[in-house]
């Protein structure tokens, strides 16, 4: 088990800290924020609630961005009062952050944070294995239960994954898809599969809560306590010579990052959404 920094104290922050706590899947939990002692205060409400919860993870609160220092993963999530870090202000945070904890993972768990993770990996030259974001994951899990919905069924029964750059330009590869293990096309027509499309791009951006969540199964993934495929944001490969957007996609996790992105056999007008969403 290794140490976790979550950079910034806002409600994104503060409940991602309190639903990682619970899941004791670190080793120590390090929330940081410079607005006065709010991040001391969660801590210290947070770990008020480990007797009645029943988990040992400790987290302490801090105004020191060193806390960080020697964080296995950092989280870069809200600040107090000032919303999701991004913009310039975000990539500077990104930068003092990389240069700290050399070697670390970087997880944006924030839903305005695709532009972020971009700009850290082209302008930064942080490896885009390492800085990548777990937003599209709670989108996934919104899409799952709207589809649960549609079927009477549970959420639980529902395998499917969602590709592109939320909120217009989402891709749902229904052929790949299960329903309590059918192929969703046998279960869902096209009619019904269109309705549930046009449901997607309000689901975004989804809640704090939502998005603390995603990003506890993705620090999960990243620890070696679960083999699920998680949706993330990943940067785009440059190194193709073909300049792309940072998108949602299905990725394997490793103690490194992103051990490998896990696309699907997408059909022909899949494809074409999917690059059309990608491209610059």
């Amino acid at each position: 088990m290794r140490d976790v920094a979550i950079i910034g104290a806002g409600e994104l922050g503060g409940t991602l800290a309190h639903v990682l706590a619970r899941r004791d899947v670190a080793a120590a939990i390090h929330l940081i924020d410079d607005t006065g002692r709010v991040a001391s205060g969660k801590a210290l409400d947070i770990m008020q609630a480990a007797p009645i919860e029943g988990f040992a993870t400790p987290v302490s609160g801090s105004t020191d961005l060193w806390a960080a220092a020697g964080a296995a993963l950092i989280v870069i999530a809200d600040r107090v009062g000032g919303g999701e870090w991004q913009g310039e202000d975000g990539l500077m945070l990104l930068k003092l952050v990389t240069d700290l904890a050399v070697g670390s993972v970087v997880l944006c768990a924030g839903a305005a944070q695709r532009e972020l993770i971009e700009r850290g990996v082209r302008e930064l030259h942080i490896a885009r294995a390492r800085l990548f974001g777990s937003a599209p994951e709670a989108l996934r899990g919104a899409v799952r239960a709207i589809v649960a919905l549609e079927t009477n069924g549970s959420p639980r029964d529902v395998a499917l994954t969602v590709l592109g750059v939320p909120p217009s330009q989402i891709v749902v590869p229904w052929e790949d898809a299960t329903i309590a293990g059918f192929a969703a096309t046998r279960v869902l027509d096209e009619q019904a599969r269109r309705r549930i499309g046009a449901r997607v791009a309000p689901l975004w951006p989804p809640g704090p809560h939502a998005l603390a969540s995603a990003a506890v199964r993705t620090i999960e993934g990243v620890f070696g306590r679960s083999r699920r495929i998680v949706s993330c944001f990943v940067a785009p490969d440059d190194s193709s010579g073909r300049r792309t957007r940072t998108a949602a996609l299905p990725t394997r996790l490793g103690a490194g990052g992103i051990a490998s992105v896990e696309l699907p056999q997408l059909k022909v007008h899949d494809r074409v959404a999917l690059d059309n969403a990608m491209m610059l």
